[in-house]
């Protein structure tokens, strides 16, 4: 069973594969269709989001984890 921790982790992962494919089809185009152009840009657009909310999370840990050593650390 995945945890969670992992499905999130993956869920970062996958975003950042999915951005960096759209990018790529920029890239490649010599000419853009608009209409698809636009569909990818709004998909990346929520997939940065998604991304930043993650990695703002993973920020939070960081810091609890921080928080926790540091008490540790004072009591020894």
């Amino acid at each position: 069973m995945i945890k969670k921790d992992e499905t999130k982790k993956q869920d970062l992962t996958n975003n950042l594969k999915k951005l960096s494919a759209i990018s790529e089809w920029f890239e490649e185009q010599k000419e853009i269709d608009v209409e698809e152009g636009l569909k990818k840009m709004k998909e990346a657009v929520g997939l940065i989001k998604a991304s930043k909310e993650r990695l703002k999370a993973v920020e939070n840990e960081f810091e609890e984890i921080k928080k926790e050593v540091d008490i540790e650390e004072d009591n020894d």
